[in-house]
């Protein structure tokens, strides 16, 4: 297998028009998207609908009124006020995404970064939402199929990269065998200066010290480092949502 990886958002619109019709496409937004609806498939969500903008999942909620809104702006909720008086609801907290909330329920769900980059990669044979939860599942999922070529898509922030983004990168590039581009080959070196206190590492991201600022969100960073917590891969279907495997 060929492992590149695509460490910033600004290659978004580049993957986007590249034939990756061979291609696994595997997209990590730690903190918190990809965690976020990892979680929620493995509290019995039955799919994770993700959108780009806030009109889609309302036009998406008009049609199908029994569909949960979940996601983001700036990193809180989505209010009525940005919502044309809707209140979503749930926000981008995996904390959230408890089974009584979500088990067995649908989620249409918009976030800043991580559905931006999902969307992306549309034209993949395979794509997966990846993070510290599930890396394990996906690494093995990743080896069984032996796709030809291995695109590890970190969502960033904005148009930067993000760190605990490259690191989950890394930490899958340690999990397969396979041919590594020098971005690749990046990111797991940043990995293994992380690994042995990894905490540590992500407390300084822009992302987590956004949110260890704000008292009830501050325990989501260590929540969605958990190794292989969620044991579950989480594919797009054709129909564009998430799905448990």
């Amino acid at each position: 297998m060929k492992i590149e990886a695509i460490l910033s958002p600004a290659e978004l619109p580049a993957l986007a028009r590249r034939d990756l019709r061979d291609a696994a496409c595997v997209v990590f937004d730690v903190l918190r998207a990809t965690s976020t609806f990892v979680t929620a498939l493995h509290h019995g969500a039955k799919a994770i609908v993700p959108v780009s903008e806030i009109t889609e999942a309302l036009a998406i909620h008009k049609k199908q009124p029994d569909v949960l809104l979940g996601g983001e702006r700036d990193g809180v909720r989505i209010r009525a006020a940005q919502a044309g008086g809707i209140d979503f609801d749930l926000g981008n907290s995996p904390r959230e995404y408890t089974a009584e909330k979500t088990g067995g329920k649908t989620i249409v769900s918009t976030t800043t970064n991580g559905t931006r980059a999902l969307r992306a990669c549309a034209g993949a044979k395979t794509v997966l939402a990846a993070s510290f939860l599930n890396l394990s599942a996906t690494a093995e999922f990743i080896k069984n199929n032996q796709p030809a070529r291995v695109l590890l898509v970190c969502a960033g922030t904005r148009e930067n990269m993000a760190l605990e983004d490259v690191l989950a990168a890394g930490a899958l590039c340690e999990m397969l065998p396979g041919n590594f581009s020098d971005s690749a080959e990046n990111a797991r070196h940043v990995y293994a200066r992380a690994k042995p206190d990894l905490l540590t590492a992500v407390r300084s991201s822009e992302n987590a010290r956004r949110l260890l600022a704000v008292p009830e969100l501050r325990d989501d960073v260590s929540f969605c480092l958990q190794l292989d917590a969620c044991p579950l891969v989480a594919k797009m279907e054709a129909d564009g949502s998430l799905r448990r495997q």
